[in-house]
């Protein structure tokens, strides 16, 4: 039975959106498979490892029958990838195994069976329903994703949270270390409420949403989060855990602050980085009226000094800095211009965009 037949990239979008979550090893076999279902001209392509789920569709199927397989995605990935682009290509089901032919090219895959898929299971209920434009979420997950922690053992920090406080739509993340702070107004109302999406979701919507202003539709529910967008569906269990008070870990009232450029900061911290040992990313910054000098050493008594003109009239300081963590937020920014601000040398740093309140950088000192 004829599944398919269409050109190779008409075929190919659909897999590679559903494709990236499929786990290479697994404890269930068949969760290296993709699920493709068809009803007439209608194919649907869905993907999980039961905790994200991805959904999309084409109108590729080829005959009237309804139908549907599992088949390993990478496999089925990596034959269509080396298939001549312009090639059309036909997917065909017999005897449970699913054959791939384009041109005088053809491949023969096992497959198992579509009623063992896993598919995780919808909410029957959403407590808060919004929209945003896609470049709009995109730039919120943009803005803190770097600051979320990887397998942390305090298992909240490794995802995003997402706020909903008045018309502000927040985003939040931590590794116990920095925190990226970023909001975005609308022009809907909310009452407060506030989920963790698990870290490999937030990656896998960076790839996914593009810089456009077609809207995203979010129902989250209480132990789940659904997104749809264009012809896409994805649904997400949410982490469950108390995330840390963020309004407390945001300095308020520091009167040491000054601006500079972007670009000028950043390229002499990744000069001063090449001195640091890959365990002990230190930088020591000595800051004081009109200069900040960013100095590092190795243990081969190697050293880098650089000295930078700053507009600043504040308090001399001596403070330590993880430079990853610095580096991190300069080359995630668009800005010509940041203002950093300080307390004492025991105090977490601030780092802002002018005229900006809708970003917020915090990361903690190191000692030197």
């Amino acid at each position: 039975m004829q599944l398919v037949k269409t050109t190779r990239d008409t075929l190919l979008r659909p897999l590679q959106i559903v494709s990236g979550i499929v786990e290479r090893r697994h404890t269930m076999p068949i969760l290296a498979n993709i699920l493709i279902r068809k009803e007439g001209e209608a194919v649907s392509f869905l993907s999980t490892d039961t905790e994200v789920q991805i959904t999309t569709n084409a109108n590729i199927g080829s005959g009237a029958e309804v139908t549907g397989t599992t088949v390993a995605a990478r496999k089925l990935l990596d034959i269509l990838r080396a298939l001549p682009e312009s090639g059309d290509v036909s997917l065909t089901l017999v005897n449970k195994r699913l054959t791939v032919q384009s041109g005088k090219s053809r491949f023969a895959l096992q497959t198992l069976a579509a009623e063992e898929f896993p598919t995780v299971q919808e909410a029957e209920t959403f407590n808060a329903s919004f929209t945003l434009p896609q470049k709009t979420l995109k730039h919120l997950f943009n803005m803190v994703h770097f600051a979320m922690a990887q397998q942390d053992i305090r298992y909240y920090l490794n995802g995003l949270l997402l706020v909903l406080d008045g018309e502000n739509v927040i985003a939040v993340a931590t590794d116990g270390h920095r925190l990226a702070f970023c909001q975005v107004k609308t022009e809907q109302a909310f009452e407060r409420q506030e989920v963790i999406i698990p870290r490999k979701t937030i990656i896998e919507l960076q790839r996914l949403l593009e810089e456009n202003d077609e809207p995203v539709q979010l129902d989250i529910a209480a132990n789940q989060v659904k997104l749809g967008f264009t012809d896409i569906e994805l649904i997400s269990k949410l982490v469950e855990g108390k995330f840390p008070d963020y309004t407390r870990v945001i300095p308020k009232g520091y009167k040491n602050d000054f601006t500079i450029s972007r670009d000028e900061l950043l390229r002499s911290l990744q000069r001063a980085a090449i001195m640091t040992s890959d365990k002990f990313k230190g930088v020591r910054c000595i800051i004081s009226p009109g200069s900040l000098k960013i100095s590092s050493t190795n243990a081969d008594q190697e050293e880098a000094v650089e000295e930078l003109e700053i507009d600043y009239g504040g308090d001399s300081l001596d403070i330590g800095f993880n430079v990853t963590y610095l580096l991190d937020v300069l080359n995630n920014l668009k800005c010509d211009q940041v203002n950093v601000a300080l307390g004492d040398s025991n105090s977490s740093a601030l780092i802002s965009i002018p005229d900006n309140p809708d970003f917020k950088y915090v990361v903690m000192p190191m000692r030197i």
